[in-house]
């Protein structure tokens, strides 16, 4: 989940950008703020993903708000003026929005904030090794970062690569493929199931999702997921 928040002195403007956000379900409003100095406070109290954050505002433009802080969060502008991009992405803001903006044009924004906060968690699996497993007398390896999910078949496992259709089959315990693949990079979801946060997409009452694969929730380890979900 994409913790935001909404700057913007406009209150209609906060407002669509506050129903947008609630549209969209890999996101979460944590706060709005009117200007910058309300978002300052705020930043000190909330952890915040991904700010969309208004470009001219009294006393303090978005961009100079973005230039006072040492580890800003990811932003996509909102602003009336299109002669403000060059300078945003100089900023290496995620996106770009020209009021007024449709919901399909902020949507996307969004996908692409996404895949870039995506980007930037992946140094948290660095310490995952790659490891070799064993298939038909061959000894395989796995890039740690290729792994989407692991599902348990008894006394094998099905490891399900981003990087080919067919998953590999091997001989060994959860157990064991958790203690190669361990939190929190990956989490267990079920008994069944070990998946790389990383490579979550979407998640439902008792499901999580990679793109269109669904994969189960088990009560025992909904808890797993809420601790993903609020780090």
């Amino acid at each position: 989940m994409i913790r935001c928040m909404v700057v913007d002195d406009e209150q209609l403007v906060r407002e669509l950008l506050e129903d947008n956000i609630r549209q969209v379900p890999f996101l979460r409003l944590v706060r709005s703020c009117k200007n910058a100095m309300e978002a300052a406070a705020a930043l000190q109290e909330e952890q915040v993903d991904l700010v969309f954050l208004d470009i001219q505002m009294p006393r303090l433009s978005g961009l100079q708000f973005l230039r006072t802080l040492s580890h800003p969060p990811l932003a996509i502008l909102v602003t009336a003026y299109e002669k403000y991009a060059l300078e945003g992405y100089e900023l290496q803001v995620a996106d770009y929005l020209l009021k007024p903006f449709s919901f399909e044009r902020f949507l996307k924004a969004c996908h692409h904030a996404r895949e870039l906060l995506r980007q930037q968690a992946a140094p948290a699996a660095a310490g995952v090794k790659d490891f070799f497993v064993h298939v038909e007398y061959t000894q395989v390896k796995i890039a740690a970062d290729d792994v989407e999910y692991v599902e348990g078949l008894k006394d094998y496992i099905k490891i399900h690569l981003a990087s080919q259709p067919r998953p590999v089959l091997t001989r060994m315990t959860m157990k064991a493929i958790e203690e190669k693949l361990p939190a929190p990079a990956f989490i267990r979801t079920h008994k069944s199931y070990l998946v790389a946060v990383s490579k979550i997409t979407a998640v439902k009452r008792e499901l999580v999702c990679i793109g269109n694969r669904e994969i189960p929730v088990g009560d025992a380890y909904k808890e797993n997921v809420t601790r993903m979900l609020n780090s």
